[in-house]
């Protein structure tokens, strides 16, 4: 069997430097501008992508569910609403991200549900077989090693429960594939200049896309790391993917 494509490490700031540091003091600086951007970058349609992801979950009807990645919280809040779970709690490695999530969780009186703890993807504070499904959005591809981070999912995930990751991918059909390459790579830093005040986060937004393991390569890593039934579900012309599997 091929062994599975290693993903090139793309960092936001300076290659000499640990990632995940880098990509946790990037999320604290454009935490304010976070949501506003992903609304106005996306014309609102990862609201709908979110959704989509989410309901792959519901047949699965998780009472116990691990948001990863939670940033300002948007997947847990819709989780609450979708699915309806008895508890669902968030990671994240950027603190101002999270204390934007929580006013969110706070205004909708999701509190008493929706927990966000700041902790590190790949070493879950959690004991093993503890959550009955995983949501990961817009998040693995920020890993500083993602085989150890999708590994120690799996850890945490409870024998036959499920994950969904929600993932930027590489479009592939012209003319589309050009079009997203020119939005991605130009445009997107440029309004990222005028707005968070950080046109790198958006440089390096390009870049990890570019380098990311998407589709099958994806599967493969997957596999790897002790899933099972796993599928790969492109969306809007591949700008996207959900992918999922079972423990």
């Amino acid at each position: 069997m091929e062994q599975p494509v290693q993903p090139q490490e793309i960092k936001p700031y300076d290659k000499t430097g640990s990632k995940k540091s880098q990509v946790s003091s990037m999320f604290n600086r454009i935490a304010p501008y976070y949501d506003l951007l992903n609304r106005l970058l996306s014309a609102g349609i990862d609201v709908i992508w979110r959704r989509k992801a989410l309901k792959e979950l519901s047949d699965h009807r998780p009472q116990y569910l691990l948001d990863v990645a939670t940033g300002t919280a948007d997947v847990a809040i819709e989780a609450a609403r979708i699915l309806k779970p008895a508890k669902i709690i968030g990671v994240d490695i950027a603190a101002e991200m999270l204390d934007i999530g929580r006013k969110k969780i706070k205004s909708r009186g999701l509190s008493p549900i929706i927990e966000l703890q700041e902790a590190d993807s790949e070493n879950l504070p959690f004991p093993d077989n503890t959550f009955d499904a995983i949501t990961v959005a817009f998040g693995v591809r920020n890993y500083e090693n993602l085989e150890k981070g999708l590994a120690d999912m799996n850890r945490v995930l409870k024998p036959g429960g499920k994950v969904v990751i929600l993932e930027f991918s590489k479009p592939r059909v012209f003319p589309f594939k050009q079009l997203f390459n020119l939005y991605f790579k130009y445009m997107l830093p440029l309004i990222g200049r005028f707005t968070s005040k950080d046109p790198r986060a958006y440089s390096y937004l390009y870049e990890s896309v570019q380098a990311f393991p998407d589709g099958q390569a994806f599967l493969d890593i997957m596999d790897k790391t002790g899933y099972t039934s796993n599928q790969c579900k492109p969306l809007t012309l591949g700008i996207c993917s959900i992918y999922t599997g079972l423990k």
